[in-house]
């Protein structure tokens, strides 16, 4: 198998294994042997000194957690009751020549012979849902199978066929013949999940077949830039390859989560592991088995997180919700009324903490029905309703300086008028209003809140702007007192709100060449 690599967005470097399978080529490769640790339960007593951290005397105002008489739990009896359910998947595909020579350093292609498609065996995980043989597994495990076959607790092992598959949720469907019932499990609530919580995560990781591990949930909601509908259990329970599509569980024998990704610097199990939640799972697979696709809603926002800057520029109470940075034409948003510079805080009546949130609540309202958008605009909450639509492949792809320079007063830009040049440069339409960016002042409010020559500014807060002159009046108006600025840009396209402050500024010294640079 090839493992997939994702650089940190904290500048370090690690390994997300989103496809954690154990791979085989058949008579490709030998496996390394494995080394078993002895422990001992003997454990060192260490005296503690007598001091206010390990007294019995709390300082004033410390936080005391309520004491628990709660033991580690036993998870023996649990394990016995879900195995049956949990079973093997074994995906058959061939690798061509060009995927063969991915798996190799650039530096040793030229030195590849010719080669064949090869016969490749991949192995993961997943879990029976109903007694007439459904089968649940992420999407990663059964992609670009040629055959794909299950295998129960009892080694009996069966053809499989893939009723369904969803890319967005990597989730899909399988389903066997066995000719007779098969015990199965019970979908629970993953939103009464609570970090802290004990799971269990039952999995074939590297092709061992019925592996138990257990820990706890370390946090919910995680995003981990996989999809759009990203909203993981993050865990500590060791899970590896091989473990992708198996099922997590809590106390009550109930499945609250698909495991189905890691984050490893070595490429094994360093105690960050991601489930989707079971949620997420009904909804998803309740489509598959029906249909045997998704159908999402569709509202036709393009939206940005609220940063604090912002929230101060556009007079909201917090930095929370999905900031709207454009709307689609002819869209539910569109003929819902919906503007550039509303900020959605509610879908029927969820909160709406970013973007992520805004997608994942509008896909799950289906289409044709009503969503209740609690929103602020201008600084007011309203109420919106909009009828969402279907979110169709395309829409679904896309949601993933020249003479007459005008000035603005404080935070260093030079603005100048979209001619029918600039705009062929900047393969905006003809009918495109604003300004566009001719100069950012090094070390000015502008330039520290990232903004860049070529940018056009379409928009002053709520309000459209048509020319560099009416821009720069808007700006300076916005400014006074100190104020920051929602200036609503187009950049290669896209729209998006940059929020400027005049507190912005840096030490920064460089000059503008031109003298009305504020």
């Amino acid at each position: 198998m090839r493992n997939h690599q994702r650089p940190s967005r904290r500048g370090f470097r690690v390994t997300l294994m989103a496809a954690l399978l154990a791979g085989t080529a058949l008579g490709g490769y030998a496996a390394g042997n494995g080394v078993l640790a002895d422990t001992s339960n003997a454990q060192p007593t260490v005296q503690q000194p007598a001091t206010a951290q390990n007294s019995n005397q709390m300082p004033a105002g410390a936080i005391q957690p309520v004491p628990t008489n709660h033991q580690i739990p036993d998870f023996v009896a649990l394990v016995k009751e879900v195995k049956p359910a949990v079973v093997s998947i074994t995906t058959h595909m061939k690798l061509n020549a060009a995927d063969a020579e991915a798996n190799v350093p650039a530096p040793f292609r030229q030195f590849l012979p010719q080669q064949h498609p090869q016969a490749v065996e991949a192995r993961g995980s997943g879990f029976i849902i109903n007694a007439d043989g459904t089968v649940v597994t992420n999407n990663h495990v059964v992609k670009n199978a040629q055959s794909v076959s299950v295998t129960l607790a009892d080694g009996t092992s069966y053809p499989a066929k893939i009723v369904g598959t969803d890319p967005g949720t990597d989730l899909a469907v399988l389903h066997i013949d066995a000719g007779k019932k098969l015990p199965f499990l019970q979908l629970g609530n993953s939103n009464d999940v609570d970090p802290g919580e004990w799971v269990v995560a039952v999995g074939n990781p590297f092709g061992l077949g019925g592996t138990v591990t257990a820990g706890i949930v370390s946090a919910r909601g995680r995003d981990i830039g996989d999809g759009p509908y990203d909203s993981f259990l993050q865990i500590d329970a060791p899970i590896n390859q091989g473990n992708s599509g198996g099922p997590l569980f809590t106390q009550d024998g109930k499945v609250v989560g698909v495991n189905t990704a890691i984050l490893s610097p070595s490429g094994g199990s360093v105690g960050i592991g991601f489930a989707i939640p079971s949620d997420t799972v009904k909804t998803v697979v309740a489509q598959l088995e029906k249909s045997g696709h998704v159908t999402r809603g569709y509202l036709g926002v393009e939206a940005q997180p609220v940063s604090p800057a912002m929230s101060s520029a556009l007079q909201l109470p917090n930095d929370k919700g999905a900031l709207i940075a454009s709307v689609r034409p002819d869209s539910p948003a569109a003929n819902a009324g919906l503007q550039p510079g509303d900020v959605i805080e509610q879908v029927n009546g969820q909160a709406v903490g970013n973007p992520r949130d805004l997608a994942v609540d509008i896909a799950g309202v289906q289409p044709g029905q009503q969503a209740k958008l609690d929103i602020v605009r201008d600084g007011q909450h309203q109420t919106v309703t909009a009828t969402v639509a279907t979110l169709d492949q395309k829409q679904q792809t896309a949601s993933n300086g020249g003479s007459g320079a005008e000035s603005q007063q404080g935070i260093g830009l030079a603005l100048a008028p979209l001619t029918p040049d600039v705009r062929n440069q900047l393969d905006l339409p003809d009918n495109a209003k604003g300004a566009v960016v001719a100069q950012v002042q090094p070390g000015s409010p502008a330039d520290r809140a990232g903004m860049q020559e070529g940018d056009v500014i379409v928009g002053v807060g709520n309000k459209s702007v048509a020319s560099p002159a009416q821009a720069a009046h808007d700006i300076r108006d916005t400014v006074k007192g100190g104020h920051a600025v929602a200036l609503r840009i187009l950049r290669n396209g896209q729209s998006a709100f940059v929020a400027v402050s005049p507190s912005m500024a840096g030490n920064g010294n460089g000059q503008g060449s031109q003298d009305n640079q504020g």
